[in-house]
Protein backbone atom coordinates (compact mmCIF):
# COMPACT_ATOMS: atom_id res chain seq x y z
CA UNK A 1 0.00 0.00 0.00
CA UNK A 2 1.58 3.35 -0.85
CA UNK A 3 1.97 5.67 1.79
CA UNK A 4 -0.35 8.17 -0.04
CA UNK A 5 -2.91 5.99 0.49
CA UNK A 6 -2.11 4.95 4.32
CA UNK A 7 -2.13 9.14 4.89
CA UNK A 8 -5.47 9.06 3.25
CA UNK A 9 -7.12 6.25 5.74
CA UNK A 10 -5.28 7.54 8.59
CA UNK A 11 -6.72 10.86 7.91
CA UNK A 12 -10.55 9.33 8.01
CA UNK A 13 -9.51 7.39 11.09
CA UNK A 14 -8.47 10.46 13.14
CA UNK A 15 -10.95 12.75 11.96
CA UNK A 16 -13.62 10.49 12.94
CA UNK A 17 -12.32 9.63 16.26
CA UNK A 18 -11.79 13.19 17.13
CA UNK A 19 -15.70 13.17 16.04
CA UNK A 20 -16.19 11.29 18.69
CA UNK A 21 -14.13 12.43 21.59
CA UNK A 22 -15.94 14.02 24.57
CA UNK A 23 -16.95 17.73 24.01
CA UNK A 24 -14.80 19.32 26.92
CA UNK A 25 -11.76 17.27 25.14
CA UNK A 26 -12.42 17.86 21.46
CA UNK A 27 -11.86 21.66 20.85
CA UNK A 28 -8.51 20.98 22.51
CA UNK A 29 -7.46 17.88 20.91
CA UNK A 30 -8.45 19.30 17.50
CA UNK A 31 -5.95 22.10 18.10
CA UNK A 32 -2.89 19.53 17.85
CA UNK A 33 -1.63 18.75 14.34
CA UNK A 34 -1.64 15.38 13.65
CA UNK A 35 1.59 14.45 11.15
CA UNK A 36 1.76 11.95 8.96
CA UNK A 37 5.47 10.26 8.52
CA UNK A 38 6.25 6.60 6.64
CA UNK A 39 9.00 6.10 9.70
CA UNK A 40 10.89 8.20 12.44
CA UNK A 41 13.73 10.69 11.52
CA UNK A 42 17.15 10.36 12.12
CA UNK A 43 16.85 13.37 15.01
CA UNK A 44 13.99 11.11 16.91
CA UNK A 45 16.21 8.01 16.33
CA UNK A 46 19.21 10.05 17.80
CA UNK A 47 17.27 10.50 21.03
CA UNK A 48 16.88 6.95 21.76
CA UNK A 49 13.51 5.84 20.23
CA UNK A 50 12.94 2.50 18.65
CA UNK A 51 12.88 2.63 14.60
CA UNK A 52 9.42 0.50 14.53
CA UNK A 53 7.82 3.32 17.07
CA UNK A 54 3.76 3.98 16.17
CA UNK A 55 4.05 7.36 17.31
CA UNK A 56 5.13 10.10 18.71
CA UNK A 57 3.92 13.32 20.84
CA UNK A 58 5.79 16.18 20.75
CA UNK A 59 6.11 20.08 22.16
CA UNK A 60 4.41 21.25 25.01
CA UNK A 61 1.78 19.31 26.65
CA UNK A 62 -1.74 21.23 27.04
CA UNK A 63 -2.03 23.53 29.77
CA UNK A 64 1.73 24.13 30.11
CA UNK A 65 3.28 27.55 30.96
CA UNK A 66 2.89 29.50 27.87
CA UNK A 67 6.40 31.18 28.87
CA UNK A 68 8.58 27.30 28.80
CA UNK A 69 10.38 26.92 26.11
CA UNK A 70 9.84 24.06 24.08
CA UNK A 71 11.67 22.59 21.27
CA UNK A 72 8.67 22.56 18.89
CA UNK A 73 5.13 23.32 18.75
CA UNK A 74 2.76 20.33 20.60
CA UNK A 75 1.80 18.16 17.85
CA UNK A 76 1.30 14.00 17.10
CA UNK A 77 3.47 12.00 14.57
CA UNK A 78 1.98 9.26 13.25
CA UNK A 79 4.66 6.75 11.87
CA UNK A 80 2.46 5.13 8.90
CA UNK A 81 4.44 2.45 7.44
CA UNK A 82 5.40 1.28 10.94
CA UNK A 83 1.35 1.15 11.76
CA UNK A 84 1.06 -0.92 8.76
CA UNK A 85 3.62 -3.31 9.23
CA UNK A 86 2.26 -4.07 12.79
CA UNK A 87 -0.54 -4.58 11.30
CA UNK A 88 0.68 -7.57 9.33
CA UNK A 89 -0.48 -5.32 6.13
CA UNK A 90 -3.96 -5.91 7.26
CA UNK A 91 -6.48 -2.66 6.56
CA UNK A 92 -8.84 -2.77 9.36
CA UNK A 93 -5.64 -3.63 12.20
CA UNK A 94 -4.67 -0.71 10.37
CA UNK A 95 -7.36 0.91 11.08
CA UNK A 96 -7.70 0.56 14.57
CA UNK A 97 -4.21 1.04 15.41
CA UNK A 98 -4.29 4.35 13.68
CA UNK A 99 -7.12 4.95 16.36
CA UNK A 100 -5.29 3.35 19.02
CA UNK A 101 -1.98 4.97 18.76
CA UNK A 102 -3.90 8.50 18.19
CA UNK A 103 -5.56 8.22 21.12
CA UNK A 104 -2.74 7.38 23.25
CA UNK A 105 -0.28 10.06 21.83
CA UNK A 106 -3.55 12.81 22.60
CA UNK A 107 -3.24 11.26 26.06
CA UNK A 108 0.48 12.30 26.15
CA UNK A 109 -1.22 15.95 25.16
CA UNK A 110 -3.38 15.73 27.90
CA UNK A 111 -0.64 14.43 30.45
CA UNK A 112 -2.41 11.09 30.44
CA UNK A 113 -1.60 7.59 31.31
CA UNK A 114 -3.14 4.37 29.86
CA UNK A 115 -5.51 3.99 32.38
CA UNK A 116 -6.67 7.45 32.58
CA UNK A 117 -7.45 6.94 28.46
CA UNK A 118 -9.24 4.17 29.95
CA UNK A 119 -11.86 5.66 32.62
CA UNK A 120 -12.66 7.98 29.70
CA UNK A 121 -13.49 5.64 27.46
CA UNK A 122 -10.49 6.03 24.97
CA UNK A 123 -8.63 3.07 24.76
Amino acid sequence: MTILHLAKIAGEVVAATQRRLPAQVREPAMRVPVCFEPHPNDEILAEGWEPDILGLFVGSPHGADPGDPAPLPAQILLFLENIWDYAEDDETTYRDEVRVTYLHELGHYFGWDESDLEARGLE
